[in-house]
């Protein structure tokens, strides 16, 4: 197991950069559920477990957990991918290899200890690995389901992540936050639901951002000159 070796410096300066890749990629961000996260984190620890798709998924973890819950934020990530990208070590990441039991019941172990105190969250994505969007069942590894039962002080939320391209040119991002998950409850049922009821709106806008006026200007005119 790779420990996470947080800096609070490279953990706001990463904050503000995942801060300003969302803002220039996607025409809109939009949240639900946050309120109910924020007040979890008052009064205890907070664990998320969610969906994993896109190498977006720790860009907007630290964009959730840094910069809009202003959380003391940790994540769990293949060790592999810590290896090859250690700096998220500054951040909280902690990295488990995925085909060693005994590596993973450290890592549990180490999640557990870190959900202790108000303020701290932990992110977990039990797929292990990027998957398709649509892919059913999503394939949680038992994981986030351990942390869960031994970290009981721990309120533990579903989270959906979907990247989408529609009528706009830029693409849009949905993060939505379920009901907490009942002790024993099953996380990847939690996940699928919330992944499902996306489209049932109810959302807060985080960030929109209109297509350049470059775009417009040059759809008009070539609207304009081919009538």
């Amino acid at each position: 197991m790779i420990s996470a070796a947080k800096s609070r410096f490279f953990t706001r300066w990463l904050a503000r950069d995942a801060d300003k890749r969302v803002r220039r990629t996607f025409g809109l961000v939009a949240t639900r559920g946050l309120e109910r996260v924020r007040a979890a984190l008052e009064t205890g620890p907070v664990l998320i477990v969610s969906n994993h798709t896109s190498w977006w998924d720790p860009i907007v973890s630290q964009l959730i957990g840094h910069r809009v819950l202003r959380s003391d934020g940790y994540a769990l990530m293949d060790a592999k991918n810590l290896v090859r990208l250690p700096f998220f070590r500054k951040v909280g990441a902690f990295g488990v290899d995925l085909d060693d039991p005994a590596d993973g019941a450290r890592a549990l172990r180490y999640a557990v200890k870190l959900l202790d105190r108000p303020g701290r969250l932990v992110w977990v994505f039990p797929q292990g690995r990027e998957a398709p969007l649509v892919q059913r069942p999503l394939g949680f590894r038992p994981g986030s389901e351990a942390i869960a039962r031994l970290a009981r002080r721990a309120t533990v939320f579903p989270c959906a992540i979907r990247y989408a391209f529609g009528s706009e040119e830029l693409p849009v991002l949905h993060i939505s936050f379920g009901a907490p998950i009942a002790n024993g409850g099953a996380h990847e049922a939690a996940v699928t639901n919330e992944l499902d009821r996306i489209d049932e709106g109810d959302f807060t806008v985080l960030h929109r951002r209109a297509p350049s006026w470059i775009f417009r200007f040059a759809e008009r005119m070539l609207a304009w000159l081919t009538r």
